[in-house]
């Protein structure tokens, strides 16, 4: 199975050298094309993949073609590359927004196979959370490279494309919301009188690890909550002020500006 990526930024790099460290020597089979000629040199020299001149010769050597490039530029590539789709080939398109039938609409042909992904920036350590879905012409034979490329740099799940403006709202979007929790605990912390790079440490960990016993030990958070709220203690302080504040009404707000945001702009 050969791969290209029509951009090669932060999460395109992300998901190649993540399959790549669970593939290793596949890098031949990864063909990459970005304006930047630069950064996909480079890129080339670190992986081993093959760097491409052209949208048409990244066409001509994939199978499965990722779009690692902002919405607003796929008005401008899908002509160019609409003449050089083959029967067979798979596009997945991992931009906030467009639709499947949205790229089927504009590649003008039959049969196009489509995935939409939402994938989220933590893909860049290996710890992303990606949503996909794809469209009535892929087989799971098709779907199932797919799926592995993702799943090589993080954990990802299936699911209706209805569904995709709540995956932003919990995971497209949420890393932001937590690096605010951590840069508070942060703040708080040095305030308290603590160096900032070992705060940095006991918060970054510490929601790590809640994230991790949320993950890996099938206790509802309700429950592990509880745990570790001793009576008269001091976490129950803490959460008695959260809860008096609305930490919850606040992130279900949140929630629904991201989600409400994305129907808006979901061609």
């Amino acid at each position: 199975m050969k791969l290209g990526f029509i951009g090669t930024g932060n999460m395109g790099t992300a998901l190649i050298k993540g399959y790549l460290s669970v593939h290793p020597g596949e890098g031949k089979n990864f063909f990459a094309f970005d304006r930047d000629e630069s950064r996909l040199k480079a890129l080339s020299e670190e992986l081993g993949i093959v760097p491409c001149s052209s949208l048409e010769a990244l066409m001509q050597n994939s199978d499965i073609i990722v779009f690692a490039v902002k919405p607003n530029n796929f008005d401008e590539i899908i002509p160019v590359i609409s003449p050089f789709y083959r029967p067979g080939q798979v596009l997945v398109s991992i931009a906030t927004g467009i639709s499947t039938g949205y790229i089927e609409k504009s590649m003008g042909k039959d049969g196009v196979k489509v995935v939409r992904v939402m994938p989220n920036t933590p893909a860049m350590v290996n710890e992303g959370m990606s949503a996909l879905c794809r469209n009535r012409f892929i087989d799971d034979a098709e779907f199932e490279p797919v799926l592995s490329l993702f799943r090589s740099v993080g954990k990802a799940e299936v699911v209706e494309e209805a569904l995709m403006d709540t995956v932003i709202g919990v995971s497209g979007s949420s890393p932001a919301y937590t690096y605010m929790y951590i840069e508070a605990l942060i703040d708080a912390a040095v305030a308290g009188g603590m160096e900032r790079d070992q705060a940095r440490v006991f918060a970054g960990q510490s929601v790590l690890g809640a994230a991790r016993m949320v993950l890996e030990t099938g206790i509802d958070p309700v429950t592990l909550r509880e745990n570790v709220c001793s009576p008269g203690g001091t976490t129950i302080e803490a959460v008695k002020v959260l809860e008096n504040r609305g930490f919850r009404d606040i992130i279900g707000e949140a929630f629904d500006a991201a989600a409400k945001k994305s129907k808006v702009m979901t061609k």
